[in-house]
């Protein structure tokens, strides 16, 4: 029987220090920590279940002066 040569743990939220420690404590077998950001970013990346949107924001420097006249 083979033995795991590294875990994946996967939150939607955030790692505890205590977490962090444990998954790199040495002589255990790596565990990869994947918190809501990364999470995010990997399906972002890939686009999975997403859909690209542009989004604009206004630039009120632009508009300052017709608003002061």
């Amino acid at each position: 029987m083979a033995l795991a040569d590294k875990g994946i743990m996967i939150t939607t939220g955030i790692f505890s220090e205590d977490a962090k420690r444990e998954a790199a404590r040495e002589g255990a077998p790596h565990i990869e920590l994947i918190d809501g950001s990364q999470l995010v970013a990997m399906l972002e990346k890939e686009e999975i279940g997403l859909k690209p949107k542009t989004v604009y924001e206004i630039d009120h420097d632009f508009f300052r002066p017709y608003l002061e006249a």
